[in-house]
């Protein structure tokens, strides 16, 4: 598998929680396309954060979604008034608090 490029690589997944890392956000971000360089500012200075997690981009009415961790209710809102508010060229932001994971797998039958 792993020479038909089937396989991308092996990986370590960390339990946040385990370490500390209580609160996990998905925001989901739109934004204002009326700027050429919109997208190259936004994702730059989102790469810049290190609560960050991960990053996807998407077509349709949300452009870019973002996982981010804190260790507390108290760090997430420092971290969303500091670090997401303060990102360039954002027209609508939707914050999505995890309560719960039902099902973390990469399975699929084949």
């Amino acid at each position: 598998m792993r020479e038909a490029g089937v396989l991308k690589g092996v990986q370590a997944r960390i339990d946040w929680r385990a370490l500390g890392w209580e609160v996990e956000v998905s925001l989901r971000f739109t934004l204002d396309k009326t700027n050429p360089r919109a997208f190259d500012e936004f994702l730059s200075a989102l790469r810049q954060v290190p609560e960050v997690t991960e990053i996807q981009s998407f077509l349709g009415s949300v452009d870019w979604r973002a996982s981010v961790i804190a260790r507390d209710m108290t760090h997430w809102q420092q971290v969303y008034r500091d670090r997401i508010l303060t990102l360039p060229h954002i027209a609508e932001l939707d914050a999505l608090m995890l309560v719960a994971t039902i099902k973390d797998s990469g399975e699929l039958a084949l």
